[in-house]
């Protein structure tokens, strides 16, 4: 099952935590998209869209949507002061550049050594694969929001991708409703827990082998 609105933000809380003063970040569609709504006000970044606008700022307020600005997923957003719209070649050249800071994305699967699935089920009809591949080559850190498992509780955290590849060993951090791993080049560290979830859940529901931070942070937000 997918998690909750409450369990997304606060997902998308810890997220935010990750960015600094004076980025240039990428959001995916999902859960990545509430992460400027937790933005502390003296951190200024700047919000980049693979459709053209570099500058997004937090979801508008219900009723003061406007139609011709939205996110690559086509969610309605809003701009904030000195961001700036450009053709969709400009803003993937940008990304081709390395000039992104951190891309946050959602995902399918991630291996244990930081492998990303996120752009297809084999069988299922998709929009596309849209800038996915390019960002988690380019962006200088990449980091993955999603669910721990899948709707029929299978674990998206793996030792192998079975989904075919976005990327290779590009994932730097994955925050579930569970826990937050970093990956290196050892495997997994689970460096942080969500209660009421303890250890024990996360290794049952993980398919693979990590290891555990001698000090574990337990997110209380």
């Amino acid at each position: 099952m997918g998690v909750g609105v409450d369990v997304r933000n606060k997902l998308a809380k810890r997220a935010a935590e990750e960015i600094q003063h004076g980025m240039l970040v990428n959001l995916g569609i999902g859960i990545p998209s509430l992460v400027p709504n937790h933005l502390p006000k003296e951190v200024t970044v700047m919000f980049h869209a693979e459709n053209g606008i570099t500058g997004m700022g937090p979801s508008p307020n219900k009723g003061e949507e406007d139609e011709n600005l939205c996110n690559a997923g086509g969610f309605p957003v809003t701009l904030t002061t000195g961001g700036s719209y450009c053709d969709s070649a400009v803003a993937f050249a940008m990304i081709r550049r390395g000039r992104v800071d951190l891309t946050i994305l959602g995902s399918l699967e991630v291996s244990a050594k930081g492998d990303l699935a996120n752009w297809i089920v084999p069988g299922k009809k998709v929009p596309g694969m849209g800038g996915a591949m390019e960002l988690a080559q380019k962006a200088e850190k990449v980091i993955v929001l999603m669910n721990h498992c899948d709707r029929k509780g299978k674990a998206k955290i793996v030792k192998e991708c079975t989904l075919p590849l976005t990327s290779s060993s590009c994932v730097d951090l994955i925050i579930t409703e569970l826990g937050v791993f970093k990956v290196t080049a050892q495997g997994l560290v689970l460096t942080e827990l969500f209660p009421p979830y303890d250890l024990s859940q996360v290794i049952d529901k993980t398919g693979c082998d990590f290891k555990v931070s001698e000090q574990i942070r337990k997110i209380t937000y």
